[in-house]
């Protein structure tokens, strides 16, 4: 099957089964989005949506976290993976936007990446989520269900995954494009058991078909 072809299966397939498909974190306003998507890496969003109404009843604002103790923060978080970088980052997050975007988070994602804890799938998630920009963030979940549906080729590390999505995803889509393919991998298109007979995707799936053969 041609790239074009599956990856235009794919889309269709997405687009009949999943019209609907948004993050699983819990916010309401930039400044809750950016603390939990910091929170998320290597964290499952289920934990961290039970982290974070504790965290932002004591630390309401932008300002707030970035006036805070160190001990606090941590205090707060500690059930979560990493949590004395993720405190680090978090603070200087906060600080970082208040200093240099007047409280307020930039939408371009060059300057996302300016601030810490702010990597490029963090920026492409605050660009796509929070201003509809057309941003595809790849996660492992998305790097790994499209090596598998074969929509990636060689693909080495997320920055070269992301530009072969990129080219052939309708840039209307990139957005949705991301939680189509994170919550796959999520739920069905899983790291060590996969759901493979579930999965209306095996038809166009190389993975799927490889494994069938062997």
């Amino acid at each position: 099957m041609r790239k074009e072809e599956r990856f235009k299966n794919v889309i269709h397939w997405f687009i009949e089964n999943r019209p609907v498909a948004n993050t699983e974190l819990t916010y309401t306003d930039p400044y809750q989005l950016v603390v939990a998507v910091i929170l998320s890496a290597q964290c499952t969003d289920k934990r961290v949506n039970l982290i974070t109404p504790g965290f932002f009843q004591r630390f309401p604002t932008m300002t707030d976290l970035s006036a805070a103790h160190p001990d606090d923060v941590l205090s707060l978080i500690k059930s979560c993976s990493y949590p004395n970088n993720k405190t680090k980052n978090l603070m200087g997050m906060a600080k970082s936007v208040i200093e240099n975007f007047d409280g307020q988070l930039p939408s371009d994602i060059e300057n996302l990446q300016t601030i810490p804890g702010i990597g490029r799938k963090t920026a492409n998630v605050l660009a796509s989520v929070l201003f509809n920009k057309p941003a595809l963030a790849v996660d492992t979940h998305v790097f790994r269900v499209a090596a598998r549906l074969g929509l990636t080729i060689g693909a080495k590390n997320p920055l070269q995954a992301e530009k072969q999505l990129v080219e052939h995803i309708p840039v209307h889509l990139l957005g949705i494009a991301h939680h189509w393919l994170i919550l796959h991998g999520r739920y069905i298109c899983q790291a060590r058991k996969p759901k493979c007979s579930e999965c209306g995707l095996n038809l166009y799936c190389d993975y799927y078909q490889i494994l069938k053969k062997s």
